[in-house]
């Protein structure tokens, strides 16, 4: 399964910007998908993460009640909403699926996007 990221660019802070994943095939068999970003120098963070039925989801403090991950297993596809964006956003956005029972760190994440690039300034 690849998974294929679109979107990102450059946004003013406030504005809202959403991030679509398509997988190439079913994303029912992982466990869990979540975006992650990382900028340069520092390691890769967990953003927002979301189960298999997207009953459940888990997003980092820092963009609780901005963010928001859903997926639409039906299309195969994982999206990450973002409002009121800011500077501190700024990142290279990946979305990754993980299939094994633990998905809490990227190793357990074995498939990734391509990453897009999110830049948020005025």
């Amino acid at each position: 399964v690849q998974l294929v990221q679109s979107g990102g660019g450059w946004v003013r802070p406030g504005e809202s910007l959403t991030l679509p994943c398509a997988a190439s095939g079913s994303v029912l068999s992982f466990n869990a998908m979540a975006w992650y970003r990382q900028v340069p120098g520092k390691e890769r963070e967990l953003v927002a993460a979301i189960s298999r039925s997207g009953e459940d989801t888990h997003y980092v403090d820092s963009v609780k009640d901005r963010f928001t991950i859903s997926r639409d297993n039906a299309k195969n596809s994982l999206y990450l909403q973002m409002n009121r964006l800011k500077p501190e956003d700024s990142a290279m956005y990946y979305c990754a699926a993980c299939s094994g029972y633990v998905c809490s760190t990227p190793v357990e994440y074995a498939y990734w996007g391509q990453g897009t690039q999110v830049t948020v300034s005025s």
